[in-house]
């Protein structure tokens, strides 16, 4: 998100319908859904972190030995990673453990980057923390120059990983193409911290993934206990999250935004051209939570008490629209035609400006189906991430 990390400025109260029950749930009640989600969010962390640390793996055997085969190893991995991260954002957006004050989201995830604070680009040869020989190449010093400065200079995370694996991208039709050399020693300077900033910065995500991971542990007496003893509190938390996805920054920062300015500095996943798959599985963690399902990167399903049966049992009418246009959400979302950065450009009546409109439009509606729906289950006040004008 443009905003570097969020932070929810107030947590308004939820005002409850009189009379509301767990037995008016039809036998779902409010802990059995609250419950289901913490352990989706655990199992999308647990995914997440599994596949970093494969990241981690391949980033050393480059590292330890650049070449062709090894960078496409670690790009396969960055991708494969992405996979599940991208479905955990529906987690977000209500102060919990990855973006309250001491959240690490800014580190993770933040965009767009300032390339030439990390590495050199075009023109720029000497650009670059890498560069700069007099910066120190440790988690704590790169945790420290994160956004130092300014909100474009990340240098840690998905992100500036990305950049490092691809380097800026100058093509219309593919992605960047770093080439392995940058990370031999004699073929590009100062190839020796380049490696070295690549284990280090991936290093620091899976600390942070790690962080994420333990505090939503079953069993502990952490943020997924508290959380799960919020019952309607929680509930709310829960939409919040689905909305603010859905309109201020799914639809909003990352699709609005470049679809008005037709730049592909402005997409989410602009070195690797990964932008499409991170809007698909944005709209599926969505859909995800209000299913209280998820299928996990070892094809398993995790299947419990889902938010649409809470809210089936107080309106049936609204939960079957809110499931509607969520899976047409997703179905957009898939029909965007890869690269992002070219479906953006041209008129009105080009077909994937058209297409990535379609999907804008879907998360929109969504949204006000998921106000109804915590309207249907008595929650008539929500604090949500608003698009940026």
């Amino acid at each position: 998100m443009k905003k570097r990390q969020f932070l929810q400025t107030s947590l308004a109260l939820p005002l409850l319908a009189a009379g509301w029950s767990r037995a008016q749930a039809q036998g779902v009640g409010v802990g059995a859904v609250v419950a289901q989600y913490a352990a989706l969010v655990h199992a999308g962390y647990e995914d997440t972190l599994a596949g970093a640390l494969e990241l981690q793996a391949a980033v050393a055997a480059f590292v330890a030995q650049p070449s062709q085969a090894g960078l496409d190893k670690a790009r396969q991995a960055w991708r494969a990673a992405r996979e599940s991260y991208g479905q955990t954002e529906a987690f977000r957006f209500y102060g919990g453990p990855i973006d309250d004050e001491q959240g690490p989201e800014g580190r993770m995830n933040a965009w767009p980057m300032d390339e030439a604070y990390v590495d050199y680009v075009k023109g720029r040869p000497n650009a670059g923390l890498v560069n700069d020989r007099k910066v120190l190449i440790t988690k704590s010093e790169l945790a420290r120059f994160n956004e130092r400065g300014g909100e474009e200079n990340i240098c840690t995370g998905w992100h500036a990983i990305e950049f490092l694996l691809w380097g800026q991208d100058f093509s219309a039709e593919g992605a960047g193409n770093r080439p392995f050399e940058d990370y031999v020693d004699g073929k590009q300077a100062n190839a020796d911290r380049r490696r070295q900033y690549l284990s280090v910065v991936t290093e620091l995500l899976v600390d942070d993934l790690r962080y994420l991971l333990g505090a939503w542990v079953p069993g502990l007496r952490n943020y997924r206990e508290r959380f799960e003893r919020g019952e309607l509190e929680s509930l709310r938390k829960i939409i919040v999250g689905l909305g603010s996805l859905s309109r201020g920054e799914l639809a909003g920062e990352r699709m609005e935004v470049a679809l008005n300015t037709q730049d592909q500095e402005d997409e989410h996943s602009c070195f690797s051209d990964n932008t499409h798959r991170d809007i698909v599985n944005n709209a599926l963690g969505i859909e995800n939570v209000w299913l209280g399902r998820y299928v996990r990167r070892d094809g398993s399903t995790l299947q419990g008490a889902s938010l649409r049966e809470l809210v089936a049992a107080r309106d049936a009418e609204v939960a079957e629209r809110t499931s509607r246009q969520i899976a047409a959400s997703v179905a957009a979302a898939r029909a965007i035609q890869p690269p992002f950065d070219r479906a953006i450009v041209g008129g009105r009546d080009a077909p994937g400006r058209q297409q990535v409109q379609k999907t804008i439009d879907s998360l929109v509606q969504q949204s006000k189906d998921l106000v109804a729906a915590a309207n249907a289950v008595g929650i008539t006040r929500l604090t949500l991430v608003a698009p940026k004008k």
